[in-house]
């Protein structure tokens, strides 16, 4: 017999309803809410399918090969789900994040063998990519960069989207996703307006002043490289308490425990979903939400 590997269970995450947060306004107007549960993939978040993808394509064209020192900049999710696919591969992973991260990121990172180095908090995402960038010209690794590496998005075209297609049996009309690297939204909004053009596809950024874990509004000297801001419909802003308090509802309320970014992208979820009329509205559970304990999201 022929037996899967931790990289075989990557994707394939189950699309769930809400059942009880939707209100009478929601229902009235005939409108389903739908979160796309990626915190069940290995490594605990979305980032699994863009860090496999990126390996795999570095590998593909002999860019990598196992033994390697690979670098990344990162908050979090990518962090761990680079690491784990490393290990499973054969790679050396130095990681790069600022210091204000949560406790539990951290060492979901070093359980994988990855070393970390902090990086000031006040310079934030954009101090870590410098420094990453600077080693690599050092000669000290490799950096896939997810902000710039097309197989990122390319991992949410081939996967994430079609997914998201095939369980709706085509009848989804908005697409809800925290932007970070951009990676997610792009790479599905590609796909879901090729189906259907129609489809509105709704980006999430944080409040100005706001900090949520996964949810970035760049520089313009960061935006990834691959951001293509005409496959976005429409951007929405969330404020971190509004998404710290969806996050907490989310799991008193649906039983689903997730991460503060999936929070904000179900927070403009339900906004749409007072707006329009029988639609079916998709939105994007990055990851779980014991992974911010420590962060005073979710108090005893």
């Amino acid at each position: 017999m022929t037996y899967r590997t931790i990289e075989a269970v990557i994707g394939n995450t189950s699309l769930v309803e809400l059942v009880r947060l939707p209100d009478e306004t929601i229902r009235a107007r005939n409108n389903v809410i739908l979160g796309k549960l990626e915190g069940n993939n290995p490594a605990g978040s979305v980032k699994d399918r863009a860090a496999l993808s990126m390996v795999r394509g570095a590998e593909q064209r002999g860019r990598i090969r196992p033994g390697d020192v690979l670098i990344e900049a990162t908050s979090g999710n990518t962090g761990i789900a680079l690491a784990m696919v490393a290990a499973l591969r054969g790679y050396r992973m130095v990681l790069l994040m600022p210091e204000d991260v949560s406790e539990e990121r951290c060492r979901s990172m070093a359980a994988y063998g990855a070393e970390i180095i902090l990086t000031p908090a006040k310079g934030g995402m954009e101090c870590a990519r410098d420094i990453a960038a600077q080693m690599e010209q050092e000669g000290r690794g490799i950096v896939l960069d997810q902000f710039s590496n097309p197989d990122n998005p390319l991992a949410h075209y081939e996967g994430t989207g079609p997914e998201i297609w095939r369980e709706t049996q085509g009848r989804v009309t908005h697409f809800v996703s925290a932007m970070g690297t951009t990676g997610t939204i792009v790479g599905v909004s590609r796909f879901l307006k090729e189906q259907n053009s129609t489809v509105q596809i709704v980006g999430v950024q944080p409040d100005e002043g706001s900090r949520i874990p996964g949810i970035r509004k760049w520089a313009d000297g960061y935006l990834p490289a691959f951001f293509e801001p005409s496959r976005i419909d429409r951007t929405e802003s969330v404020g971190q308490a509004t998404a710290e308090a969806a996050a907490r509802r989310l799991a008193a309320i649906e039983g689903i425990f997730c991460g503060i970014s999936a929070g904000g992208a179900c927070a403009v979820a339900m906004r749409i979903a007072r707006e329009v009329e029988n639609a079916t509205i998709v939105f994007v559970i990055c990851d779980r939400g014991d992974r911010y304990l420590s962060t005073g999201a979710f108090p005893a």
